[in-house]
């Protein structure tokens, strides 16, 4: 598990798998046990996801066959999608950028 966590607003847990899939389209070390993303950082990095999320909202409605969603092997429960896991750490970066505080993990 990796805590995303701000002044700004509650923390923000997910697995480590997803965790890092988010801080490489951010532009972070996705090995990096900690870090930080400054104020000064936070508008790329919500610029950056975003766009990954308009991108896999585009492709999976390119390939929607109107079928259910792919289920997931191991627990046999609909796959979750890129923008399921980003809203939360999207708006804990937004709550961080406007109140003017970083974002950390692993400290």
């Amino acid at each position: 598990m990796i805590t995303f966590k701000s002044q700004a607003s509650g923390d923000v847990m997910m697995f480590a798998k997803n965790a890092r899939e988010l801080l490489r389209i951010i532009g972070k070390d996705p090995d990096a046990s900690q870090g930080v993303i400054t104020v000064e950082q936070l508008p790329e990095a919500i610029a950056r996801l975003r766009a990954a999320v308009d991108d896999d909202k585009a492709s999976r409605a390119e390939r929607d066959s109107g079928d259910p969603d792919p289920v997931d092997q191991g627990t046999g429960q609909p796959m979750i999608h890129l923008a399921q896991r980003a809203i939360p750490f999207l708006e804990l970066m937004q709550y961080a950028l406007d109140d003017e505080k970083p974002v950390t993990w692993g400290v």
